[in-house]
């Protein structure tokens, strides 16, 4: 029975390490989307380089001090509510870049995207640390960091399909790729 139980454990953490896995893979999605759709946003909205850097400049500075932030509230209500919260938080904002229609209706949502987007390495760390014994730890966090090179590998080709083959516009590039925050929080906390 113990030997069953301990397996029961270790396939529930690998488990664990997927879901890190796949949202840090979403992350990497939204995160990427606007650098993608850059040459089509700047045609319609007019914008210039000064335009699109500070649009940029509100995610990093959001990332920044989510950083610094998110991670004590993590650590105060806990990884579970903590990362649902940031995964939330990141998706809303990244499905509302299909509302935005100025530059700082743009940079508004960029800026909330960073301080979501900053609690997933906070919460995938403590996870790992939480549910991994020592000698898995590495591995785990190999394997979840992994998803922020899938998400920029894959996130040229969702949108080129979303835009261009099907034909659905940017706007749906970013609710598309925002909503999938949100079937992550449903198993999550499922």
């Amino acid at each position: 029975a113990a030997t069953s139980a301990s397996g029961a454990m270790t396939r529930h953490r690998w488990v664990i390490c997927a879901l890190l896995f796949l949202a840090t893979t979403i992350n990497y999605i939204d995160r990427q989307i606007i650098g993608i759709l850059k040459p089509t946003l700047s045609a319609e909205f007019g914008w210039s380089e000064q335009d699109y850097a500070d649009i940029v400049f509100w995610f990093q500075a959001a990332y920044a001090i989510g950083l610094v932030t998110v991670g004590r509230m993590i650590d105060i209500v806990g990884v579970r509510w903590g990362y649902a919260i940031a995964v939330a938080v990141w998706s809303f904002f990244g499905m509302a870049h299909a509302a935005a229609s100025s530059v700082a209706t743009f940079a508004l949502a960029r800026f909330g995207l960073g301080i979501g987007e900053a609690g997933n390495f906070p919460a995938a760390v403590r996870t790992t640390a939480d549910w991994f014994p020592k000698k898995e730890r590495a591995l785990a966090v190999g394997i979840f960091n992994s998803g922020s090179n899938v998400g920029a590998i894959i996130t040229p080709l969702m949108v080129a399909y979303i835009v261009v083959t099907l034909g659905l516009g940017w706007q749906a590039a970013f609710l598309i790729t925002g909503a999938l925050g949100f079937v992550w929080l449903a198993v999550w906390l499922g």
